[in-house]
């Protein structure tokens, strides 16, 4: 299929490799599904129903769900609540007969990523699947956890920073004022936005998101307005876009820079009219959406380039909110750590207590590239590594503690040098435990660290570990 190539030729190889989580009450349709998708490069994993998929989920890492409605024990909407609750960022597709499309609907209303009817063409899938696995892929480099589970959009942060963003969204959130996001990767503008939606008074009303940097060029307009049956081959419904999903509710359409820019006309124009036709229909369709974007590109740059419509700038840019690097506001890495350790003590039942010193100093001290969501990937490393309530040095990579310890880092040269000492003392205890793993041979601990077997003796001079060569 044409767009499910375009896609792939887009992202290289496609997102190989990526898990799918197949859930349905009937075996053979769990095997059809199967052998579809392992054909695409997927690794697949089935369950019978919800509660079989949730304990799946517990234990395996699912780039997407794909879910019939109706089954016994757990249905599809139940399964649905769940998996929002706990990981919202999971892409989850609802497969529905004739018969429950309007049941589909409202799931995408709850935070569904799309649904198919059954029965669907196979290439429908696919394109389907692609775009969720690159969606999840996607927010994978931004925030979605700086949460607990009681509240998973519970914004946290002490600097100065932080409580002027939560002043500028106590006033805006009232308002249907539109409002733009900016930021760099991993920062938390989606976390913003639903804060701006949930204090505002349409937060009963459905929050939908749209990530356009995931949407292949020919499928932007069917996905933001929809289309009718027959609007083109595989249409064989017509299906609701965004907008009129988000219809009475807020429509937050991420990595808005990345919108084709012949799309950007009729995008300006369905927001100034709040009003649209469905690819393929004749019938103009009215909304009342409140209107949120996010970028991590600068849009000015790109008018002045002509990638990007000085009109619809101006349309999006009513209220600017600008979310500083997590460099930048240094008083949140802490609070945020701390954060992370409970979330990952609960998940991977674990009992970490506290951070050693030298390693909230590392931390203080890293630039953070990543933002916050680098910064939970490595807590979630060393609490998954740490076989004691305390995490010390050895738990943190060699690169954050170089990087945290190279001049120009935040850190004062007094911690600079505390840093360097303790990462030497990390690097010396590491080869000295791979020598002894490795009987003392210098050639396999080489090759188990990824060092020449030269480099690893010129360490073991330096560190004073040539006793343990035989």
């Amino acid at each position: 299929m044409e767009i499910t190539r375009e896609l792939k030729e887009k992202d290289g190889d496609g997102p190989k490799k990526a898990k799918i989580l197949v859930v349905d009450d009937e075996l053979n349709m769990r095997l059809v599904l199967k052998a579809m998708l392992k054909k695409e490069g997927y690794e697949v994993t089935t369950a019978a129903d919800g509660l079989e998929a949730l304990q799946v989920l517990k234990e395996e890492k699912i780039a997407a769900v794909a879910t019939d409605l109706r089954m016994p024990r757990l249905d599809g909407m139940g399964l649905l609540a769940r998996i929002i609750q706990d990981d919202p960022s999971l892409p989850v597709i609802i497969l529905t007969a004739h018969g429950t499309v309007a049941n589909a609907v409202d799931a995408l209303k709850k935070g569904a990523f799309d649904y198919l009817t059954k029965p669907f063409e196979q290439d429908e899938l696919k394109t389907v699947i692609l775009k969720a696995v690159k969606t999840r892929q996607l927010d994978d480099h931004d925030l979605s956890a700086a949460a607990d589970e009681t509240d998973p959009y519970r914004i946290v942060g002490e600097s100065r920073h932080m409580a002027e963003i939560h002043e500028i969204i106590r006033k805006v959130a009232p308002a249907m004022t539109t409002v733009l996001i900016t930021g760099e990767t991993g920062t938390g503008k989606e976390l913003i936005a639903r804060a701006i939606h949930r204090q505002s008074v349409r937060k009963d009303q459905p929050f939908i998101k749209i990530n356009c940097a995931a949407i292949a060029e020919n499928l932007m307009e069917s996905e933001l307005f929809g289309y009718e049956k027959g609007a083109f081959t595989g249409a064989v419904t017509a299906k609701p876009g965004k907008f009129e999903l988000a219809h009475r509710g807020t429509l937050f359409l991420d990595e808005v820079g990345e919108i084709p820019r012949d799309m950007q006309a009729k995008l300006l124009q369905a927001i100034q009219d709040q009003s649209f036709e469905r690819v393929g229909g004749l019938k103009t369709i009215s909304v009342d959406v409140r209107l949120i974007t996010a970028t991590n590109r600068n849009l000015q740059q790109d008018i002045r380039e002509g990638k990007f419509r000085e009109d619809l700038f101006y349309r999006l840019n009513v209220f600017p909110i600008h979310i500083p690097p997590l460099r930048e506001r240094t008083e949140d890495i802490l609070p945020l750590t701390e954060h992370f350790l409970g979330k990952f003590n609960r998940k991977l039942g674990r009992r970490i207590e506290r951070l050693a010193p030298e390693v909230r100093d590392c931390l203080l001290a890293y630039p953070w590239p990543g933002n916050i969501r680098e910064l939970e990937h490595l807590t979630e490393r060393m609490v998954l590594m740490a076989d004691k309530p305390l995490l010390t040095m050895v738990l943190v990579p060699p690169e954050v503690a170089q990087a945290a310890a190279a001049p120009g880092s935040p850190a004062e040269t007094p911690g600079r040098d505390i840093l360097k000492s303790h990462m030497e003392e990390t690097e010396k205890q590491i080869i000295a435990r791979c020598l002894e793993e490795c009987d003392g041979n210098v050639t396999r601990a080489a090759g188990r660290l990824g060092l020449s077997r030269k480099g690893l003796q010129l360490k073991m001079i330096k560190h004073h570990l040539r006793k343990q060569e035989e």
